[in-house]
């Protein structure tokens, strides 16, 4: 069995890109609880502020062994910045840099095969107005044909372009796809889409005719998240508890 190869970089990189770090491999680790992953496919990444470099999973290892040390740094060439011994994902590159390049706000962006997503994302009306999560997501909702592996340059623009402003996306079928401000947003985000997916599929499967939610309500849905998040976004105020959880879980994500 080989072993995996651990460099510390604490204290060896800015607070700023460590606490990046930490935020990052935490969500990994809560991807992977969740049953999420896909072996050792999907990626997550985090731009680091005021650059156009950005951390990523290193590919070959399971969710569950990325730690903030063993993240990768990258810069939206694909060039690898850091001193190691790992690589990463192609495909994740080309979806990943294409947001982080036309995003700015994107700090963060997750990209995820879990079943929920891409059956929805399949099916030819998408994402239906079912229930209270699904919500969360239409507000802010795109899609993107499938073109295959993501590995060629020039779906990057169509991707972009796609995307526009939206912070929720539907690769079709392929999976789902949310970017925030913060590894937390990002997170509930995906949470959010998660939840409508898994939910309108069920709904699906009992055969009954299902309840649409209106449009004004939808179109009221933003307001409504401000005034119960008080200012902060949903991901700002879950993240801290969504931190202890995963050192609850196991606290080696933050070597």
């Amino acid at each position: 069995m080989q072993e995996l190869t651990f460099v510390s970089l604490k204290g060896k990189v800015s607070d700023q890109e460590w606490q990046l770090r930490v935020d990052l491999a935490a969500c990994y680790r809560l991807v992977a609880d969740l049953g999420w992953d896909d072996l050792i496919y999907t990626h997550l990444s985090a731009r680091l502020a005021g650059t156009d470099e950005y951390l990523v999973n290193p590919f070959g290892l399971a969710f569950n062994e990325v730690t903030a040390s063993n993240l990768v740094k990258v810069d939206l060439q694909g060039n690898i910045l850091d001193d190691t011994p790992y690589v990463i994902n192609p495909a994740g590159f080309t979806i990943h840099s294409a947001i982080h390049e036309a995003r700015p706000d994107a700090h963060c962006v997750i990209h995820l095969h879990t079943n929920a997503t891409t059956v929805v994302a399949s099916q030819e009306q998408g994402l239906l107005a079912y229930s209270q999560y699904s919500m969360f997501s239409l507000a802010s909702l795109s899609y993107h044909e499938y073109e295959g592996l993501a590995v060629n340059d020039s779906e990057k623009l169509r991707l972009q372009n796609d995307l526009g402003k939206t912070n929720h996306m539907l690769l079709v079928n392929h999976g789902g796809l949310t970017l925030g401000p913060t590894v937390g947003d990002a997170f509930m985000r995906f949470f959010d889409l998660q939840r409508a997916c898994e939910i309108q599929v069920m709904l699906q499967s009992t055969g009954q005719s299902a309840s649409v939610v209106s449009q004004d309500i939808l179109d009221n849905i933003k307001l409504q998240q401000n005034v119960v998040n008080i200012g902060e976004s949903g991901g700002q105020k879950i993240w801290p508890a969504m931190l202890r959880k995963a050192y609850k879980l196991d606290p080696s994500f933050m070597l």
